[in-house]
């Protein structure tokens, strides 16, 4: 086929495509329609309403198939389908004990069959109608109504699904929904461009079928489970049902207008859109309006207020976020708030049996009660464990002693709930809600939601005060830590300072000895300031990068400085060089050195020994002293504040081998009982060309 032959005849093909798969569409659906009826009429005791809507649907798709949806029988049996359907909405509401509301239902549900039935009847009239414009303004008349008539429908088969747990029920509801959500999209494209939209007639017709295999789905596996909508998605449908009523009621005040206004139709429409745009959106605008759609819709059209899967997400999220972000202080009562939509919570903590404001989320500081409790609401709140409505309170008819709530808190206008956090057997503390937007009572939802939630912020609150102690405690076992090596030190330091002053007291007349006494108590002076300097909570922890050290000068050294207490004897290679922390290696061979002193006898020198094999160092101190059992060794000696030594604290060797692991060493001991031990220290070596090159 040429081009121009396509592009001229295309579009004629398209619509008798179209027209073909709108015919066969609803043929399909009416044999369906047509079997399921003859079903659901054997089993009419239990479907006979359901049998009388499967026959009408068949009715229908057949006349359409036949002679076409515009035709007038076409349209009154759509009707009759329409109002069979509303029938069995109808039976699938469930009954309530309320007789005014009984009534109510009644109503709604006549006045929208009448509705149903004369938007039928003006389009069936448009249909036959002899006149052009009278038939075209019938036809505008009838799509509205049929609109307005499918959108409230569809209202009705949200609430008879929202309010039943039936299998069956649920289903069928999708199914009616599905097929007049269709219907509702037709009338709006058919208002909005004139005419009849092909590719729509088709959908229907192709929806019908779907429908028309739903139920005969359904009749075989009534036990499986429902597909339920959640509720969102039921809020984003009601949503664009009261859309699609909007954009229905404004096209025909709009039509009326032009017909009324005559010559100055379109400035007056003009200024009604403007004015009905601003005004709604003006008044959906308004926090109140929005607080009071969403209570209606929870009361009206759910079975629950709360989507509780929904509700709990958000609650642990808000709880979960990170302290950098939001302060615990201030995510409890808010996470607590926005399940009963309060705009403003306080945060009461337990101090001292009184209930004190520790957190406030959205609550203005110069409203904040300087001191809401004496004790009475904390008892009360931990005794009970219920919520206090402080309306009720207030209006003196709640069943709590008066005396329980202070009256800070009742002067407190916004204040509208008072919900306790408890944990365990105790009281954590409580959250003060302001009073949401729409005023209402606490009801068995809101008490069960919310003592849920309040035991997992008690929780969390709980917790966060036992890492807060335990970093707390950490920091006085780091103090105690640091304190316990300081007088370790300062115990070495008193016991050289007395064998130098019994020295003292025979070498007193030799100057060698007394230019060596100053220089050693120089030392000791200098080092009892080191060590008040590490007992400052400030100070940072050693942290100096490993380099090369001279073993042999650092033992020489502090030989030199015990020569006047005790003889110590240096010996191995001068060339040892260890990559490791100056400091650390002297304070880790001083502790070994004193030890080894205090351990032997005065006429028996302790003997440093320092080899260097391969890629370590060894530096053996070693006495001749009473020694040590392997019992010692392996259970008691690296223990801190386990001493044999009836002066002694237990924590010089522990802090050795903690100065030599940070520097990635280890001591090694080996000891005979009686004839002395061998403490053997063991570094990274590196060589002298290393250390001339950190020089």
């Amino acid at each position: 086929m040429r081009p121009t032959t396509l592009a001229r005849h295309g579009p004629v093909i398209a619509a008798e495509l179209t027209d073909i798969l709108v015919m066969w569409s609803h043929a399909l659906a009416s044999l369906l329609f047509a079997v399921l009826a003859i079903w659901s009429w054997q089993a009419r005791r239990r479907r006979g309403m359901q049998a009388v809507a499967f026959g009408a649907t068949a009715l229908w798709a057949l006349a359409v198939a036949a002679v076409g949806g515009g035709e007038g029988i076409s349209r009154l049996l759509e009707t009759a389908r329409n109002l069979a359907w509303l029938g069995m909405v109808w039976q699938m509401q469930p009954p309530s004990a309320d007789i005014a509301t009984r009534r109510s239902t009644i109503a709604f549900h006549a006045t929208l069959a009448a509705i149903f039935a004369l938007g039928g009847l003006v389009s069936s009239a448009a249909a036959l109608a002899t006149s052009a414009n009278l038939a075209s303004g019938l036809d505008e008349i009838g799509i509205v109504l049929r609109l307005l008539a499918t959108v409230a429908a569809l209202v009705l088969v949200q609430n008879a699904h929202a309010r039943t747990n039936k299998i069956a029920v649920r289903t069928s509801a999708l199914a009616i929904a599905a097929m007049w959500l269709v219907d509702a999209n037709l009338f709006t494209l058919a208002w909005a461009t004139g005419e009849w939209p092909a590719t729509m007639l088709a959908t229907r017709g192709v929806a019908a079928v779907v429908v028309a295999a739903v139920f005969a789905t359904r009749f075989h596996r009534d036990d499986e489970r429902p597909v339920q909508l959640s509720r969102a998605m039921a809020v984003q449908s009601l949503s664009l049902m009261a859309v699609l009523s909007y954009l229905a009621v404004f096209a025909s005040i709009t039509q009326g207008i032009e017909a009324l206004a005559g010559d100055h139709a379109r400035v007056v429409q003009t200024i009604f859109v403007v004015c009905s745009t601003a005004g709604a959106l003006a008044i959906l605008s308004t926090p109140k309006l929005r607080a009071w759609l969403r209570v209606k819709a929870a009361k009206h059209l759910f079975r629950h207020r709360y989507d509780y899967r929904t509700e709990w997400m958000r609650f642990t999220e808000t709880l979960s976020r990170r302290e950098d972000e939001v302060r615990l202080d201030e995510r409890v009562p808010r996470a607590i708030a926005e399940l009963v939509d309060a705009p403003a919570a306080l945060l009461l903590t337990c101090d001292g049996g009184d209930l004190t404001v520790s957190g406030a989320w959205r609550w203005e500081e110069t409203l904040l009660p300087r001191s809401p409790d004496d004790g009475g609401l904390a008892r009360h709140l931990a005794a009970t464990g219920r919520v206090v409505e402080l309306d009720a309170v207030r209006a003196g008819a709640a069943s709590i002693d008066t005396d329980a709530v202070p009256q800070s808190l009742i002067d407190l206008t916004d204040a509208w709930a008072i919900v306790p956090l408890p944990h365990l057997t105790g009281l954590v503390g409580a959250i003060v809600l302001s009073r949401p937007p729409v005023a209402r009572s606490l009801d068995w939802e809101d008490f069960d939601l919310l003592k849920l939630a309040s035991h997992q912020a008690a929780s969390v609150l709980a917790e966060h005060r036992a890492q807060t102690r335990l970093a707390e405690a950490e920091r006085f076992e780091e103090f105690n830590r640091r304190f316990a090596f300081i007088l370790h030190d300062i115990k070495n330091l008193v016991s050289q300072l007395s064998l130098l002053a019994r020295n003292a007291e025979r070498h007193a007349e030799n100057p060698a000895f007394r230019a060596d006494m100053i220089a050693t108590l120089n030392e000791s002076a200098a080092r009892m300031s080191d060590l008040v300097t590490r007992l400052s909570h400030d100070r940072a922890p050693r942290t100096d990068t490993p380099r090369p050290v001279p073993v042999m000068s650092i033992a020489e050294a502090l030989a030199a400085e015990r020569r006047l207490i005790h003889p110590v004897v240096v010996t191995g290679d001068a060339s040892a060089v260890a990559r490791a922390d100056t400091a650390g290696v002297e304070q880790v061979l001083r502790h070994l050195i004193q030890n080894a002193i205090e351990a032997s006898e005065a006429d028996k020198p302790v003997e440093v020994s320092v080899v260097s094999a391969g890629e370590r160092v060894t530096i053996d101190v070693i006495d001749q002293g009473c020694g040590m059992s392997p019992a010692f060794i392996r259970e008691s000696l690296f223990r801190p504040f386990v001493s044999t030594k009836a002066s002694g604290f237990g924590i010089g060797a522990y802090e050795a081998r903690a100065l030599a692991m940070a520097m990635d060493g280890m001591i090694e001991v080996t000891s005979r009982e009686g004839q002395g031990s061998r403490f053997r220290l063991s570094l990274p070596g590196t060589s002298t060309a290393g250390m001339e090159r950190a020089a």
